[in-house]
């Protein structure tokens, strides 16, 4: 079992984690959850030993393993398969001993424990690790050396997984996986026989390889049963409770307080008063656990309205140096598409990217677009693009030269940058903060199609689902690559396959994508569908055209509904912060002696805000029941 006891952290004077305390007992699989910056990163290094806590303690049984993701990942001649092979320490050290051990007990000895770890078969375990991750036979026998970074820290994750420690630590795995790879951990972390701590972003990943989910907010450690679903709905459930019980004790408070002010200097009420005085000073606050609230995405619509086609590809084959990629590509995207790339890394998906922003030309074939057809584009590597020493501002500034300096602010403020973010170098933002700040240059100018190639790595769960929502708010097509299935069940209409050297349009849906890999992996063809489904097949399908054309007279129908329901919210704003003032005035207590008059009508006026606001409420949730009610 991990016992963290008394856990306290500070980070160059700043609290992380205080006074946190958490028992995890063998064989839990644990998703670690928390905002950007909380400290869920910090977490893992402080049980690893690599940051010494400021105060408590974390302790495991003796002779128990723990393994995490090493940090620098191999990058010499050794082939990957030996790299992955050398990770069992005891096995190699075993192997090693063997060559030169001439005592025939010795010798007996390692062959026995050799056979109880199983380490005849270690090979084969690698290799299905590695291929799980992406890399082929061929691949496994070729040295590090020959990977990009990202490919080697795959060697590094498939390394830790085949070390099989009693506690694996996992930080964001799926970072560096496309969607195939991230599948298939999130099959091999349910069959992992051990304890795993993992950090993640991957909704997916945290309601199917998790049954535990470990929150880190406020500074504390609370671990609730179940996936991530399971957890957000009794978190909602506890601020609830948390926020009524709050606003009990407000009132119970300030029917006290009023009472001993009142009544204190009379002696007939001294007894009754310094009697509410104690129960004043033995209530303790109630502390409020609600998350601050995360900063809206925002991506202006296009500001050019275009036809269709946005994009035309007829017969293109593109690739590098005169090397096809891709060959016979005949696509086209619309003005409302939303398309979610398949497809394993290196089969393409990043180089239709290039082909569609313009970064690649045909090799051969034609690609037709309007000139005036704005792409706004988001990929992992420009994190690395943007100045160091430039700031949110100075950013957005280069882009609003002839704006003034409020609304240069503005917009920082509108994008997530407030004043205490504004003026901070990249070189110190966080990689969450980086993102944040790559979407609002991509989408500055209104672009007419936006690719993301990768989006949610860098966000936490609640950003994501930010993002999710902005993107199906955005009335301009979108193509998306990521591992993130729920980013593209949430956001996408239409998938594409990336395979075997093309792009064709994908039919089916991501679970059917996904028993597809699974037959693949076991060399099996895909099973034939259920009579249901193949009764469902049989029936007459609507062509692309057609699903095209209902798509965007839905997104049509909606449009009012949003602008309706957008500003329902801007009048509920405002009348909590009417609302708001009323109660700083009536919290003043002299109000009711000094002016009673002034203290009943603003009592009055409250009462008519509060239910003009519930009024708007109601309305406001039948709005977004009817947003998100199926369209028939």
């Amino acid at each position: 079992m991990l016992h963290i006891n008394n856990l306290t952290f500070r980070i160059e004077g700043r609290l992380l984690i205080e006074d946190a305390s958490i028992a995890i007992p063998p064989g839990h699989k644990v998703g670690i959850v928390g905002r950007n910056g909380t400290g869920k990163t910090t977490l893992l290094k402080l049980i690893t030993g690599e940051l010494p806590a400021d105060d408590g303690s974390i302790s495991w049984p003796k002779n128990v393993t723990i393994g995490h993701v090493a940090q620098e990942v191999p990058a010499g001649q050794e082939p990957l398969i030996d790299i992955v092979l050398a990770a069992d320490l005891e096995r190699a050290s075993l192997l090693k001993e063997s060559e030169g051990a001439t005592d025939p007990t010795r010798i007996s000895d390692i062959q026995l424990r050799l056979v109880d770890i199983d380490a005849h078969s270690a090979p084969a375990r690698a290799a299905i690790i590695l291929a799980g991750l992406g890399f082929d036979q061929n691949a496994q026998q070729r040295p590090a050396s020959d990977f990009s970074g990202g490919w080697r820290m795959r060697v590094a994750l498939a390394a830790a997984l085949f070390a099989a420690p009693d506690i694996l630590l996992l930080d964001e795995p799926s970072n560096y996986l496309d969607l195939e790879g991230t599948l298939w951990l999130e099959q091999f972390l349910q069959n992992y026989p051990h304890t795993v701590l993992m950090v993640s972003h991957n909704r997916d990943l945290l309601n199917k390889a998790v049954g535990h989910i470990l929150h880190l907010s406020n500074q504390k450690l609370s671990l609730y049963t179940g996936g991530y679903d399971q957890f957000e709905q009794v978190r909602r459930e506890q601020q609830r409770l948390q926020l009524s019980m709050k606003k009990k004790q407000d009132d119970d408070r300030r029917r006290l307080e009023s009472f001993v002010d009142r009544f204190r200097a009379k002696a007939t009420k001294a007894k009754q008063a310094q009697s509410r005085l104690k129960v004043l000073e033995k209530m303790k606050p109630i502390a409020m656990q609600m998350e601050d609230r995360v900063a809206p995405f925002l991506f202006p619509d296009p500001n050019v309205k275009l036809g269709n086609p946005l994009i035309r590809l007829d017969e293109v084959t593109v690739g590098y140096e005169q090397t096809p990629v891709l060959r016979d590509l005949n696509l086209r995207i619309d003005i409302d598409d939303r398309i979610g790339l398949l497809g394993a890394n290196g089969n393409g998906k990043s180089t239709l990217a290039k082909l569609l922003t313009g970064n690649l030309k045909p090799l051969s074939g034609f690609k037709k677009s309007s000139k005036k057809c704005n792409i706004g584009y988001f990929a992992q590597h420009q994190l690395d693009e943007l100045n160091p020493k430039a700031s949110p501002y100075d950013h957005i500034a280069e882009r609003m030269e002839e704006a003034t300096e409020a609304q240069k602010r503005a917009k920082c403020a509108a994008i997530g940058f407030g004043p205490d973010k504004a003026d901070t170098k990249a070189a110190n933002l966080s990689g969450g903060e980086k993102a944040r700040l790559l979407f609002a240059l991509a989408s500055f100018h209104g672009p007419n199609l936006m690719i993301l190639d990768e989006p949610t790595n860098h966000l936490d769960v609640d950003s994501c689902q930010a993002l999710i929502q902005a993107l199906n708010n955005y009335d301009g097509a979108i193509i998306i690559i990521s591992h993130d299935r729920h980013l593209i069940e949430a956001c996408v209409e239409r998938l594409w396959l990336v395979e075997n050297g093309t792009v064709t349009p994908y039919e089916e849906d991501l679970e059917s994508y996904r028993e597809h890999l699974l037959a693949q992996r076991k060399g099996k063809e895909k099973r034939k569908q259920s009579k249901e489904n193949e009764a469902d097949a049989a029936k007459p399908k609507l062509n692309r055209q057609e699903e095209r054309r209902l798509a965007a007279q839905q997104r049509a129908q909606l449009a009012p509904l949003r602008k309706e329901i957008k500003t329902l919210e801007a009048k509920m704003e405002s009348l909590q912060k009417q609302i708001t003032e009323i109660d700083t005035k009536l919290g003043d207590m002299t109000i009711y002696e000094t002016e009673p008059e002034l203290a009943k009508q603003l009592s009055m006026e409250r009462g008519q805000l509060q239910s003009e606001l519930e009024q708007n409420e109601e309305i406001w949730l039948e709005k977004h029941e009817q947003l998100e009610s199926p369209q028939t």
